[in-house]
């Protein structure tokens, strides 16, 4: 069942703007986790060894944690939204 909003969505809606950031980040999560998975798979499976693989994942992992810790400690939802 999708998520319901009890009133019109509004983008200077603060509780609004915390459920989209919070949706877009499972988002990227669940993008992360297929991609890697997917080719950690296919390096094992054409028994290859793909020497960027491990700094590929590394660097998109860390992108995720910055944009984890921004999402869920920095960000400022009270606040007025630029227009």
């Amino acid at each position: 069942m999708p998520p319901r909003w009890p009133r019109k969505p509004d983008r200077r809606d603060p509780a609004y703007r915390r459920l989209g950031d919070r949706i877009n980040f499972a988002l990227h999560v669940a993008f992360f986790a297929a991609i890697n998975s997917g080719a950690w798979f296919f390096q094992e499976f054409l028994e290859k060894d793909w020497h960027w693989l491990p700094w590929f994942s590394g660097a998109w992992l860390l992108l995720i944690l910055s944009h984890g810790i921004y999402i869920f400690a920095l960000a400022d939802y009270d606040g007025g939204i630029a227009e």
